[in-house]
């Protein structure tokens, strides 16, 4: 049986298809019944109108329960009450799956449930539409650097040395050696950028951050672009310009999920470059400004706020907070970069006019998501290199092969990394980054 999708009814109006389905919602008003299936590319009411249909069919649309699957056949007609402006008016319909106590029902349900859920939460009309945001950034981010003359290459999954530090592997046994789960591709990426240029990599990335905040998570993908001779400053322009176009592809193709979603669209359309730069530095000093006018402030929830910002004091990384309070002031992205070189990853090249900072740059999102991309210009000397490695406690052996990057034909270069899901829940407006992966791990959740 070949079924029509919900999406493309527009296209049969004064036509009999078939569809299939699970069942979404039901109700009923006299003769009439109301049987509304979803199959992933949208809604469809079904009106059953007593006189109209066998006794058998009729008894059937009230016996169905949530989530049974059902095959439909009927007239497509115009309607712009019904769900998605088009309903049918049902001639048969034909049990496939049932669905018994479906646990998931239209009433709240608490988080832990939810999550415990996951499998069957997918199913939700939210879900369902952060997930095809996701799935629109994703491709977005393929075209991108696709169109850009961006080779793709795969970075290994399994890796024998670190990448952000030793503190966050997941290491497992390789046949009697150790072996940890990436947290990045960047090393990788740099030796296919010296073979193709312009590279980037995508994929899943483990962090064992014993971390509980909205924003992390164990599990997580990234794209990382990495490009031979280009500097900070071309690695920013790079990521200005990729996130503009990660935002307007969203604008263009996501009307529908933004709209169940209840998503302030004009607050992505104002997503537009030039993104505000600032460096470590006067990223403190706006965070002095902030931290007394949010602790003057009668908002409960900016005195918080200011409690905390800055808590890691001058010459630290920045914390959540305080990347919430820059993104709070702008209503773009802000770039936020050489930050010092002592907080960051020993590959980070030192700034020339200041050797205490670092070329390095994030970019930090608006409206509390805090950092989206981190990257930065990489160490290009052979010697230099060496000696951080060794200032780091890292294994100068298990660098071997990247330190050859070096001893062949250095040249500058940069690179980003972006959390898909850090991205997906600013573009939807989702507080909770476990929402927008199929199935988040967390450090107290690993099921389903």
């Amino acid at each position: 049986m070949k079924y029509t999708s919900i999406c493309n009814l527009k296209n049969f109006v004064e036509s009999e298809v078939s569809i299939a389905g699970w069942l979404y919602n039901k109700r009923s008003s006299g003769k009439v019944r109301f049987v509304i299936i979803r199959d992933g590319t949208g809604l469809c009411q079904a009106t059953a109108f007593k006189p109209d249909v066998d006794p058998q069919v009729f008894d059937l649309c009230d016996k169905l329960d949530q989530e049974t699957s059902v095959e439909i056949r009927g007239i497509v007609r115009k309607d712009d009450r019904a769900p998605g402006g088009f309903e049918l008016s049902l001639k048969h319909i034909a049990l496939i799956g049932e669905s018994k106590e479906y646990p998931i029902s239209p009433k709240e349900h608490g988080t832990a449930f939810l999550m415990e859920n996951r499998h069957l939460w997918l199913r939700s009309s939210r879900q369902n539409a952060i997930l095809k945001v996701r799935h629109q950034v994703i491709k977005a981010v393929r075209d991108f650097f696709d169109d850009r003359g961006f080779t793709l290459c795969d970075t290994p999954i399994l890796t024998a040395n670190a990448c952000e530090g030793t503190t966050t592997l997941f290491e497992t046994d390789y046949f009697g050696q150790k072996a940890y789960l990436s947290q990045s591709g960047q090393l990788y990426n740099e030796a296919t950028a010296m073979a193709f240029g312009k590279v980037y990599c995508f994929g899943p990335t483990f962090r064992a951050e014993k971390s509980k905040t909205r924003r992390h998570l164990t599990e997580f993908w990234m794209v990382e672009p990495e490009v031979a001779f280009m500097d900070l400053e071309g690695n920013m322009d790079l990521a200005e310009e990729f996130v503009e176009f990660v935002v307007g592809r969203v604008v263009e193709k996501c009307q529908n999920e933004l709209k169940v979603l209840e998503r302030d669209i004009t607050k992505l359309q104002s997503v537009k470059r030039p993104f505000p730069r600032l460096s470590y530095a006067d990223a403190q000093k706006y965070l002095t400004e902030k931290k007394a006018e949010f602790a003057a402030s009668d908002d409960p929830e900016k005195q918080k706020l200011a409690e905390d910002i800055m808590k890691n004091g001058p010459g630290d990384d920045l914390g959540a907070a305080d990347e919430t309070a820059i993104g709070m002031g702008h209503d773009r992205p802000v770039l936020v970069h050489r930050y010092p070189a002592a907080v960051k990853a020993f590959y980070m090249k030192a700034d020339p006019a200041n050797p205490d900072y670092a070329l390095c740059v994030d970019v930090i999102a608006p409206e509390g998501v805090g950092e989206i991309i981190g990257g930065g210009q990489r160490e290009e000397s052979l010697e230099v290199l060496e000696n951080k490695i060794k200032s780091h406690g890292l294994p100068l052996e298990a660098f071997k092969w990247y330190l050859d990057i070096r001893r062949y034909g250095s040249v500058p270069h940069s690179g980003f990394g972006m959390g898909v899901e850090r991205m997906v829940a600013w573009m939807t407006g989702t507080h909770h980054v476990r929402e927008t992966i199929p199935f988040p791990r967390l450090m107290d959740s690993i099921w389903p």
